[in-house]
């Protein structure tokens, strides 16, 4: 912590954006940038691998990305019925991509935004996953997919009857009529918390993880080395599970949506 300020101007300076604009028009640089830099990261390492393939001798980085392309392929194998090419490719790269944005936790928390102060730039957030614009994008796009294929498979009548005739189903003309707008209102709200809980879960994990290293960060130099070491192993372990939550989560969701309409 820099002399002078208190832990509450510490937070509040670590945990404010980079950004341009104002109010709902604000951009969020750092977030930007720091989320473009782990996607370069995955498509320069897909690329670089993809060049110089051996499947006599694999190097160590071709070994590590089979392993985790074996996971991830047996996971949908798992819990997506049916057949899509693009699912799996999806959920490999939401669930990299996490990874990566998460593990910018791992970084002490002074170093960039030191680094960042010497060019000028006074506040800096160097985790992706802690921005809410994040984790609600990835949802959205998600969520827009499952719209799209509920669509397409089912038809816009076969998506429609989710909304009409569920969860409360009935057996005769008039119950149906008269259960129509607790259907209707029922659903929505259950289709909307898909993409709300997904992001929110995420944000929610991350952002405290986040401010735990800022309270340890507070603590005086010589005493940091047990408590933030034995958080970081930890972190570790959140910063995998969360990408495997909405990993697994984009993909029974959109398994649901591959499934055929009900007859009513």
């Amino acid at each position: 912590m820099s002399q002078g300020s208190s832990p509450t101007d510490y937070i509040s300076h670590h945990l404010t954006n980079a950004s341009i604009g104002e109010g709902f028009w604000s951009v969020n640089l750092d977030t930007l940038f720091f989320a473009c830099l782990t996607a370069g990261l995955i498509a320069w390492v897909a690329y670089k691998v993809g060049q110089n393939l051996d499947p006599d001798k694999p190097g160590a980085l071709q070994n590590a990305l089979e392993v985790i392309l074996e996971f991830v392929e047996k996971q949908v194998k798992e819990m997506f019925d049916g057949y899509n090419p693009i699912i799996g490719p999806l959920a490999l790269t939401i669930f990299v991509w996490i990874i990566l944005m998460n593990a910018m936790d791992l970084l002490p928390v002074d170093l960039l935004p030191l680094m960042a102060s010497f060019i000028g730039i006074d506040t800096l957030k160097v985790v992706p996953t802690t921005d809410l614009g994040t984790t609600f994008g990835l949802s959205i796009t998600v969520f827009v997919m499952i719209v799209y294929y509920n669509i397409k498979i089912k038809g816009g009548w076969g998506y429609m009857k989710l909304f009409l005739f569920h969860p409360f189903a009935a057996s005769n003309i008039v119950a149906k009529i008269i259960l129509m707008p607790f259907n209707i209102l029922m659903t929505t709200i259950e289709e909307l918390s898909k993409p709300v809980s997904m992001s929110l879960r995420l944000f929610g994990n991350m952002f405290a993880g986040e401010l735990i290293f800022l309270l340890i960060a507070l603590l005086p130099w010589w005493v940091q080395f047990l408590p933030g070491g034995g958080w970081a192993i930890f972190h570790i372990l959140v910063i995998t599970l969360q990408a495997y939550i909405f990993m697994l989560l984009t993909i029974a969701y959109l398994s649901v949506a591959h499934q055929e309409a009900e007859a009513h």
